[in-house]
């Protein structure tokens, strides 16, 4: 099942920017909770099964963790002081911020998960060149990036199967993966130069204005979807207010 499937690759955008942009300027536990249970909730509506956004949101689900010791080794204190050490203190407050701070990363980015996915490149730039009126150049540039990120994954399936094929696979694990990812950089920067090569070859960006095989337009389903992920952001927000849990930015002194 994907409810979303129809909808223009511009409504994604669009839907992300209006769910998640209150969530930034709020720092509590409730209303990060209440959008992480919203996505969860969503995903499968929209063609992602729960085992697909845990691989696809795997680097997340790894990060958010990082993102909130810095919170809980300097963030405001209050509180029972667990740990106090020179600069370092670990209290009551820093640690709910800190996994505040965590919960809001997860409840900021899982979205992006599940609505950038299954996103065909071109119908990206036909959407931000007909509905958003972005310049021909930036939406070429953009639709091509997006298509060579698509190709990473490829790429570093290929590159461990040819080490692996050479018997340089186990040859000390950090050392591994540091050439690994030296070698997608220079295969990164390989493809983009030839990419940039035959674009310029082919004349892209040249012309004041550019023609479009395919007419992108928004639809009703477009706007209910924008509806729905307003209605997602004030619900979060709004149960965290009647809980006495909302917490904006500006009061983290």
């Amino acid at each position: 099942m994907n409810l979303i499937s129809g909808i223009n690759p511009v409504t994604r955008i669009l839907a992300l920017a209006v769910f998640t942009t209150p969530l930034m300027v709020t720092l509590d536990w409730v209303s990060a909770t209440v959008a992480i249970a919203l996505t969860l909730a969503a995903a499968p509506l929209c063609g992602v099964s729960w085992a697909r956004l845990v691989r696809r949101g795997l680097p997340i689900l790894v990060v958010a963790p990082i993102s909130g010791i810095p919170m809980a080794l300097y963030g405001q204190s209050g509180g029972e002081v667990y740990l106090s050490w020179g600069l370092l203190e670990v209290s009551e407050l820093s640690v709910s911020l800190a996994i505040a701070v965590v919960l809001r990363v997860l409840a900021i980015a899982l979205p992006v998960v599940v609505l950038s996915a299954d996103v065909d490149p071109t119908d990206l730039g036909d959407g931000l060149s007909q509905v958003l009126r972005l310049p021909e150049r930036f939406v070429i540039g953009t639709v091509a990036g997006f298509r060579v990120l698509t190709l990473l994954r490829e790429d570093l399936d290929a590159m461990r199967r040819s080490r692996r094929a050479r018997g340089i696979a186990e040859s000390g694990r950090v050392r591994y993966w540091l050439s690994l990812a030296f070698g997608l950089l220079v295969m990164s920067l390989r493809r983009a130069g030839k990419l940039a090569s035959a674009m310029e070859a082919r004349g892209f960006g040249r012309l004041p204005t550019r023609s479009h095989a395919r007419t992108s337009r928004l639809h009703r389903i477009d706007a209910v979807v924008l509806v729905l992920c307003v209605l997602a952001a004030a619900l979060a927000l709004g149960i965290a207010w009647y809980t006495g849990h909302l917490r904006p930015l500006w009061s983290v002194g």
